[in-house]
């Protein structure tokens, strides 16, 4: 059974960090995917003017497809259920953003905590910098600078899928 968690906090709060550090420490036991959020939709995915390129600029979906890696372009936007099924099939499910989805959340601050996350996050992880006095004792204080621990919890408290 798979296992699924989501990341938030605020911007260059160490989310996409963190995450590629679980990502290396999993994979060599366990088949990992991981689903950023764009919402702003500035990501840029390929070179303009190469094939895949053009093909995309047609309006077709597309995939590129090499003896290492497939890579896929599509005009339409997927709910968060199709891109699952698109990676499938993988052990542990790596979210950044989405906090409208119903998954366990590690929030990660730095300096400063801020309690309007607090309706949607189970953990902080922390590098021991933030005012711990306003955390409720039900979320639990993980070490940002121990993905080990991280990694336990997420394989306790990730949300069988």
């Amino acid at each position: 059974m798979a296992k699924a968690v989501a990341f938030t906090g605020p911007s260059n709060s160490g989310k996409t960090t963190l995450i590629e550090k679980l990502a290396k420490l999993l994979i060599p036991t366990y088949r990992v995917a991981i689903i950023k959020h764009d919402p702003k939709d500035k990501g840029v995915f390929d070179t303009q003017g190469k094939d895949s390129w053009r093909f995309f600029q047609t309006g077709a979906d597309v995939a590129v497809v090499s003896p290492r890696r497939t890579t896929y372009f599509s005009h339409r936007p997927r709910s968060f259920e199709e891109t699952i099924q698109l990676l499938a099939p993988f052990d542990i499910l790596l979210v950044e953003g989405l906090k409208e989805l119903p998954l366990p959340r590690i929030a990660i601050f730095r300096e400063h905590f801020d309690p309007s996350y607090l309706p949607y996050i189970e953990a902080i992880a922390t590098d021991g910098t933030i005012q711990t006095d306003q955390i409720p004792s039900h979320i639990e204080l993980l070490n940002l600078n121990d993905p080990q621990e991280i990694v336990a919890w997420i394989l306790r408290k990730g949300k069988e899928l």
